[in-house]
């Protein structure tokens, strides 16, 4: 399966209590942060949710 990183790039300061949650639950902390996940229809649900605060770029096998 593919893989995708995750950089958070906004506050999740005026965010709702759920997105700051799944935000978390994508194992990311503070802005800057990065994380590496498998491009599951889980995960990318989750980004989905929260794309107004990440960014998402495919990590090309290899």
């Amino acid at each position: 399966m593919a893989k995708i990183r995750i950089r958070l790039v906004r506050s999740t300061i005026g965010a709702l209590p759920r997105q700051r949650a799944t935000v978390r639950s994508l194992g990311l902390r503070k802005i800057g942060s990065v994380s590496e996940q498998e491009a599951s229809p889980a995960v990318l649900g989750m980004v989905r949710k929260v794309s107004h605060l990440v960014s998402v770029e495919d990590i090309p096998n290899g």
